[in-house]
C-alpha cells in the first residue's frame, strides 16, 4: 500500500534540468554526425561533432553556475561523450577511408571507440579519489575525449582544404587513430586551459589573436582548424616538460609546490578530466 505522498517524483528545480538538456543536445549532435557520415556528407558530419564539443564544453560550467550538478548529469555526460567523441569519429573514419583497409580498418575503428570508453570509465572511477595536487590542476591526464575526436579527424579536416589523396590514405588515418587512442588512455599530462590565468599585459594581444582566429575560421575554416590541431599536438611535449618541472619543484619543497605554482581552488569550477 502506497501512502499519500509516497512513490511520487519530487519536484526538480529547472536549474538542474538545463545542463542535462545541453548534454542531450551534444548527444543529438553526435548522433546526427553519424547520420551525415552514412550519407557521405563528411563536412557536415565533422561540423556536427564540433557542435557537440561546444555543447559538451558548456554543460558542466552551466551546471556549476546554476548549482545544478548531479550524479545523473555526470553519468549522462559520459554516455554522451562516448557516443559523440568515441563512436561517431570511429564510424566517420571507417565510412570515409578505413573500410578500404578491410578488417584492419574495422579493427582500428574499434580501437578508437574502445579507448574512448576506457578513458571515460577511468574518469568515472576516479570521481571519489582524492584531488590531485594543487600544482597539477592545470593538466589533464591524457588527452580528453573531445580533443581526441578533434585530433583523430585532422586528416579528414585537412583533406577538405587540400583535396589530396595523401590525407585520405587508410594508413595515414590509421596512424592517427593508433596515436590518438594511445594518448587517450595514457597518463601523458596535457594542458588544461580551464584554469589558465592570462597576465594583464597579454590580455589585449590575446584578444587580437582571437579576432584574427575568428576571421580565419570564416575565410579558411578547414585550414585553420587543421593548424589548431597541429599546434595542439605540438604542445604535448611542452605540457609534459612543464608538468615534470612543477613535479620536481614540488618534490624539492617537501611535496608542497612553490607559492606561485599553487592554483586557488574554486568549487564552482571543479576540474574535469574526461
Amino acid at each position: 500500500m502506497i501512502l499519500p505522498g509516497q512513490g511520487r517524483l519530487k519536484t526538480l528545480s529547472f536549474n538542474k534540468i538545463i545542463p542535462n538538456i545541453i548534454t542531450l543536445l551534444a548527444l543529438s549532435a553526435g548522433l546526427t554526425s553519424i547520420r551525415y557520415g552514412l550519407r557521405e556528407e563528411f563536412e557536415s558530419a565533422v561540423l556536427a561533432i564540433f557542435l557537440a564539443a561546444v555543447f559538451d564544453g558548456i554543460d558542466g560550467r552551466i551546471a556549476r553556475m546554476l548549482k545544478g550538478s548531479t550524479k545523473f548529469g555526470a553519468e549522462l555526460d559520459s554516455l554522451s561523450d562516448f557516443v559523440s567523441f568515441g563512436v561517431a569519429p570511429a564510424v566517420l573514419l571507417y565510412m570515409w577511408t578505413l573500410q578500404g583497409a578491410g578488417g584492419i580498418g574495422w579493427a582500428l575503428s574499434l580501437l578508437l571507440a574502445i579507448c574512448a570508453a576506457l578513458r571515460l570509465a577511468r574518469f568515472n572511477t576516479m570521481l571519489g579519489e582524492p584531488d590531485p595536487p594543487s600544482w597539477a590542476h592545470n593538466y589533464f591526464s591524457g588527452v580528453p575525449t573531445p580533443a581526441a575526436a578533434f585530433l583523430v579527424l585532422l586528416p579528414m579536416v585537412m583533406s577538405f582544404h587540400f583535396e589530396s589523396g595523401f590525407f585520405s590514405s587508410p594508413w595515414v588515418v590509421g596512424l592517427f587513430v593508433v596515436t590518438v587512442s594511445f594518448l587517450m588512455v595514457s597518463r601523458v599530462p596535457t594542458f588544461s586551459f580551464k584554469r589558465f590565468r592570462v597576465p594583464a599585459i597579454w590580455v589585449l594581444p590575446l584578444m587580437i589573436v582571437v579576432g584574427l582566429l575568428a576571421a580565419f575560421l570564416v575565410t579558411e575554416p578547414w585550414a585553420t582548424l587543421g593548424v589548431i590541431g597541429l599546434i595542439y599536438l605540438g604542445g604535448i611535449p611542452f605540457s609534459m616538460r612543464s608538468y615534470r618541472s612543477l613535479q620536481a619543484r614540488a618534490a624539492a619543497h617537501g611535496g608542497q609546490p612553490p607559492e606561485e605554482d599553487v592554483v586557488v581552488e574554486d568549487d564552482e569550477d571543479a576540474p574535469e578530466t574526461r
